[in-house]
């Protein structure tokens, strides 16, 4: 095959955004073609990942840029959230207002950098890529201009990553001067265990993609942001620019680094442990669901970062699986926030769901799975996503973050059975709209059965995952 052939997605999704914009420019009205014939490019660019030879490891461009097992993998889930997010959010920003050819162009941009994140094999091609995600996400935040918490949620955030990106390149231009090169296989074949130079260009990156996945200290844009933002751009940031970041993490530590394991993976255990704690406590008292799931997210992303700690093969396979279900979970969590409208206005606190169950017995019962897994409890899909961590964590005899994971668990259990005596014992309130799109309908049924049925086949989903080798 042709060199390009194995980078035709990107390419294909980098010509599809230009065509997009020049055609949202010249013709007016257009924000619904735009809107669905961003989701048939990103559909043709899954199949175009998908139709790339699996098995087979191609490094492009001197080795700067992979295509593998992991990286379609990841892909795939990226191209995926995607389309269900854009699928999903029409009819919200139509009510909002908000329903522009930018909006979908944006989305498109925004995968495009993650990508290229996925396959990247060098300092400075994820950084590019890095960027390109990151520009696309600073005007998602603020998109609802004329709200005042969208407007601050767009600055808190750019201004927060402008600083985390400062100290990234930071490290990338560390490790370049102690090991003379970006190239991820070329710094695995230099790099000598007590170079104290490269401990520190490795912390001050894994401080700059800490922050992209918001894990505990580098959380403290995650609420405001998730609060503020539209709707579906907060389920946008829950969910695609983890796939990517978590990517990252793994070629990072794992490809030219696994020699210093001594030297990354008491930050990995302290990262998962703090975001694990801070979650599920932060949680207890939120009142709004848009910061309670950020607070939540921070909490699994630090299960996610357990599994990467551990250094093994069979570690970042059980992160993957966990990243993938919690997308699952958390596009089943937004279906049924986005249904919560009455009159064209959208609710979102724990007060609106009182007495939910009355009114909407079906919606509660979705909501009720959602929450269940998201605690995870057995036999739900949230409970085997967490037991493959505990399970990897547990082999390698690390045994004080297996007991952390469980207790935190335990306490995040509180907060999702809350929500859950809200919906089903609180008196009830007014009825809320029923007229939801097809769409929406189709992500809640979808994802509420994979949660559900998942233990019938839990297998499938792991021999995808167990192809994955890095190490």
């Amino acid at each position: 095959m042709n060199n390009l052939d194995f980078i035709l997605p990107e390419i294909f999704i980098s010509l599809a955004i230009m065509f997009l914009l020049i055609l949202g420019v010249f013709k007016k009205n257009s924000s619904n073609i735009i809107h669905y014939l961003s989701i048939v490019c990103l559909l043709i660019t899954g199949i175009l990942i998908i139709n790339n030879p699996s098995g087979t490891q191609v490094t492009l461009f001197s080795g700067s840029f992979i295509i593998d097992n992991l990286s379609s993998f990841m892909k795939i889930l990226t191209i995926l959230g995607g389309a269900s997010i854009l699928l999903m959010s029409k009819k919200f920003l139509k009510i909002s207002k908000i329903f522009l050819i930018e909006y979908p162009i944006l989305i498109l941009s925004s995968i495009l950098g993650m990508l290229v994140m996925i396959s990247s094999n060098d300092l400075m091609v994820f950084y590019i890529g890095l960027e390109l995600q990151s520009l696309a996400l600073y005007v998602l935040a603020s998109f609802n201009r004329d709200q005042l918490k969208s407007s601050e949620a767009g600055l808190k955030y750019f201004v927060l990553s402008a600083l985390s990106s400062g100290l990234l390149l930071y490290g990338c231009s560390l490790i370049y001067g102690f090991s003379g090169s970006t190239n991820f296989d070329i710094i695995s074949n230099t790099v000598n265990s007590n170079h104290y130079g490269l401990t520190f260009g490795i912390v001050f990156i894994l401080v700059g993609l800490s922050f992209k996945i918001s894990a505990v200290p580098f959380h403290m844009w995650a609420p405001d942001v998730y609060e503020g933002s539209p709707t579906p751009v907060t389920l946008f940031f829950s969910v695609v620019p983890k796939i990517a970041a978590l990517t990252v993490f793994i070629r990072f530590l794992y490809v030219p680094f696994i020699n210093m394991m001594d030297q990354w993976q008491p930050i990995i255990i302290f990262l998962s442990i703090a975001s694990m704690i801070f979650g599920a406590i932060a949680a207890i008292g939120q009142k709004n669901l848009k910061r309670l799931i950020a607070y939540s997210s921070i909490g699994h992303i630090g299960y996610a970062l357990a599994g990467l700690s551990v250094g093994t093969n069979e570690g970042l396979q059980s992160s993957i699986v966990y990243i993938s279900i919690y997308i699952v979970m958390n596009l089943g969590f937004f279906s049924c926030l986005l249904m919560m409208k009455k009159n064209d206005l959208y609710f979102e606190t724990i007060e609106d769901l009182s007495g939910l169950s009355k009114n909407h017995p079906i919606l509660s019962l979705c909501f009720l799975i959602v929450l269940f897994s998201l605690a995870g409890i057995p036999p739900l899909a949230g409970f085997f996503a967490k037991f493959y961590i505990f399970k990897s964590v547990i082999e390698q005899s690390m045994y004080f973050l297996a007991i952390v994971g469980l207790l935190s668990t335990v306490i995040a259990a509180f907060y999702y059975l809350r929500i859950i005596k809200v919906i089903y014992f609180d008196e009830q309130r007014e009825k809320y709209d029923t007229d939801h799109s097809n769409w929406l309908k189709v992500s809640l049924t979808l994802s509420t059965l994979l949660i559900l049925l998942y233990f019938i086949f839990p297998s499938k989903l792991l021999e995808i995952v167990s192809s994955i080798n890095v190490i």
